[in-house]
């Protein structure tokens, strides 16, 4: 799905006067957003989705998605890539899940281990370990579903 299509359908909801009145915008901005931008004779503007995609590119750096996840109680997970994490068998791989799920329930029990307690520091590196389970378990699915791991009977 395109950014514009995205954005149509979100604004669909309510509609483009009240989001273009709440975001304190012109209602063509907003109609501008919702159609496409890549064809010369376009009436489309550059849309803010579009913009953070080219700022993450420019930089690269994702802290801009991460944030936006978080403003909507989500979390971003950036998939690896295939050379790295779908070399050797399967069982090597969900080896690996198994190896970052452990490293998660590690740091639960050195969260507990003190002061019955997880504190803000230890909920960070929960966190890290987490992020690091769930891209180890995308990667595995996403290579599943291309077929990278095959009998070899």
């Amino acid at each position: 799905m395109e950014s514009y299509e995205v954005l149509k359908k979100a604004v669909s909801g309510v509609g483009v006067k009240s989001v273009a009145s709440d975001m304190k915008l012109s209602s063509a901005m907003v109609y501008r957003w919702c159609e496409a931008s890549d064809s010369p004779d376009a009436s489309g503007a550059k849309n803010p989705l579009d913009r953070v995609a080219a700022l993450c590119d420019l930089t690269g750096d994702r802290g801009p998605i991460k944030w936006l996840c978080r403003q909507v109680d989500g979390f971003f997970v950036q998939n690896t890539e295939a050379d790295e994490e779908y070399s050797g068998s399967v069982f090597e791989s969900t080896q690996k899940m198994l190896k970052e799920f452990s490293d998660v329930l590690q740091s639960v029990t050195a969260g507990m281990r003190d002061d019955g307690k997880i504190d803000g520091g230890e909920a960070e590196e929960l966190r890290r370990e987490w992020e690091d389970l769930k891209s180890v378990a995308e990667s595995f699915v996403v290579a599943c579903e291309r077929g990278e791991y095959k009998s070899k009977t």
